[in-house]
């Protein structure tokens, strides 16, 4: 079963809701029709009784199958991912929708326990094939092509062969995993039902964030003071939704023999460990030239002596903060996409036509925004909390990327097109990059142009350093919680440890920002996934240089990555456009994108 949604990015909007136009809703029929749906209801019986007969027909036989049996059971098993992601999504993305109801609530829990239950005899088939010898399944693969075209799927599961326990721990686990989810939907719906008290007005945690990114000083700086003091009246719950689920990682790790936190990361990404410390180096090594440098300028711009947090996101003080409405920022996007290459548009399209698309900032509406895969035989659906800033428009150019990947990836069928995340990113943030470049082209003035920079600039430093920081934070919460139950001052600690190295000397902190790492759902959803934003920016930065110097046939080459879905290593991936991901210096070509557009913004201040 897929995990749902896609952990929500990290995004600042705005708080009015006015003059926006029409803001589409999901329409989740194409999945079912409603919670009752007969279609529903047949699935579970469905997925009931081919999951037992599954396991009668093929637990202690794997070994005993040839080419074509196997390739027989592989399809049967991803017909029961296919209906039981199916179910998943509708019940997920419906509750996403209103998380503060408790019927969703329970629906999608009622549907995950029944899965949980029909799935658990399912456990022996990866423990069973990682019990095959490695002889007897080349020599399937060799025999039957269509078997062979799983072999990435194989190689993933085998990855864990080193770490697999008995059949009877891993039944128990796998039944266990409902509880597991407990602290998670917790952690939701704590986070969903805080309310924040602004200028008069009871807001949530969407519309407070949104806040910071106000021209008004005065303003940013209550709602993050407000921010503080919510966080603080709740920081018992995240203390221990954090310390429970960092001690079940840790339980789990060592009877899996893990040598590290950020190992199961890695396996489940398909990237070497070696990679993901080049990148992290390479960032924190970069942080003086990126972040530090950026800060300054942005200080200097701010007429400010020293910058507080509620500074980081504000805009410039020369910077128009009319909001876009939704139908230029429809507009804006499909523009970019469609000038890249005419697919790009037709794929995007059917999104803002079809219901695909759920935009509005409503109470108890799951904050940030994601795009979910679904199952290959229906289509991604993307929520956004659209508000009409200029970063909402790179929002919705973002989750539309993933969109777009998703729909191109799914003719590789159900087990090899989910991408794993280190590269789950690319189309998503190439998606910004081309609305960003768009954008950048039509600007008429020199500040316009500046502006328009020192955006995405700041968009990058979000996406690379402040993720890398994010990482570290998880590095030592992890480890320090191997040594013992942390206390909310401990988190805290942690926290700021990575703040004043990854954002500089330009910065105080104000007191109650150490609890801000209490709202971050990556920390709790997916450990250690906040890497994968950095590695897609980088990635992509790289991408990009090669799409500028006039790559030829770059689009067909981009499109073939996108639809090879899970299907290749990101070596196997890049190798046509020139890139080694396992080269040091590919994150440094990436970062050097950022760095270059610091130095245009700092040669126009002389």
């Amino acid at each position: 079963m897929r995990d749902l949604p896609f952990p929500v990015r990290d995004v600042n909007s705005s708080h009015g809701t006015d003059n926006l136009g029409d803001l589409p809703e999901w329409d989740l029929s194409d999945l079912y029709t409603g919670e009752d749906a007969p279609e529903l209801e047949a699935d579970l019986a469905f997925l009931e009784k081919e999951c037992a007969a599954f396991a009668a027909d093929y637990e202690g036989k794997l070994a005993d199958l040839d080419a074509a049996g196997l390739l027989e059971c592989v399809l049967r098993n991803e017909k029961i991912s296919q209906v039981s992601g199916r179910i998943m999504s509708y019940a997920g993305l419906r509750y996403y929708q209103l998380t503060t109801d408790a019927e969703r609530a329970q629906f999608m829990s009622n549907c995950q326990e029944d899965l949980t239950n029909f799935t658990t005899p399912l456990v022996f088939f990866t423990l069973e094939l990682n019990r095959l010898d490695d002889e007897q399944l080349s020599a399937a693969f060799a025999e039957n092509a269509d078997l062979a075209r799983y072999k990435p799927v194989f190689d993933r599961i085998r990855a864990m062969k080193p770490h697999q326990l008995s059949d009877e721990l891993e039944k128990f686990l796998h039944d266990l995993g409902v509880v597991g989810d407990a602290w998670e939907r917790l952690f939701d719906e704590t986070i969903a039902g805080l309310t924040f008290n602004i200028e008069g007005q009871e807001l949530n945690i969407e519309a407070t964030l949104n806040y910071l990114t106000e021209q008004d000083r005065s303003k940013r700086e209550m709602a993050s003071r407000e921010l503080a003091r919510v966080f603080q009246e709740n920081i018992k719950i995240f203390s221990r939704v954090h310390n429970t689920a960092a001690k079940e990682k840790e339980i789990v790790d060592r009877w899996r023999n893990m040598p590290t936190a950020q190992t199961g990361r890695h396996l489940s990404n398909d990237v070497e460990p070696e990679v993901v410390e080049a990148l992290r180096d390479a960032v924190v090594a970069a942080y003086p030239k990126l972040s530090h440098r950026y800060y300054e300028l942005k200080r200097k711009w701010l007429g400010l002596d020293r910058m507080q947090v509620w500074d980081r996101n504000a805009p410039l003080p020369m910077e128009d903060t009319k909001t876009v409405d939704w139908p230029t920022a429809r507009k804006m996007v499909m523009d970019a996409y469609t000038a890249f290459d005419p697919r790009m548009g037709e794929l995007a399209k059917p999104f803002f036509d079809k219901g695909w698309i759920d935009a509005a900032v409503k109470p108890g509406k799951a904050p940030g925004a994601f795009a979910h895969p679904t199952v290959t035989n229906v289509h991604p659906y993307v929520m956004l909390n659209y508000l009409g800033k200029p970063r909402d428009v790179m929002t919705l150019a973002h989750e539309l990327g993933h969109g777009v990947h998703q729909v191109l990836a799914a003719e590789q069928g159900e087990m090899l097109s989910s991408t794993p995340l280190t590269l789950a990113e690319t189309a998503s943030v190439f998606g910004e990059m081309l609305t960003f470049r768009k954008m950048l082209d039509s600007a008429e003035t020199q500040e316009q142009r500046k502006i328009l920079l020192a955006g995405k600039v700041e968009d990058m430093i979000n996406t690379v350093v402040r993720q890398i920081a994010f990482y570290d934070f998880e590095c030592k919460l992890h480890a320090a919680r191997r040594e013992g139950e942390l206390t909310p001052d401990d988190i805290n600690t942690l926290w700021m440890s990575v703040q004043a190295q990854s954002l500089g000397e330009a910065f105080d902190f104000m007191e109650g920002y150490e609890t801000f790492w209490a709202y971050i759902p990556h920390f709790v959803h997916s450990p250690f996934y906040v890497y994968a934003y950095a590695f897609g920016d980088g990635l992509v930065n790289a991408l990009y240089a090669v799409y500028a110097e006039g790559d030829e046939g770059f689009e067909d080459k981009y499109f073939d990555m996108l639809k090879a879905g899970g299907s290749k290593h990101h070596k196997e991936l890049l190798a046509p456009f020139g890139l080694d991901a396992s080269d040091p210096k590919f994150w440094d070509k990436g970062l050097s994108m950022i760095s270059d557009m610091i130095d245009e913004l700092e040669a126009m201040e002389e």
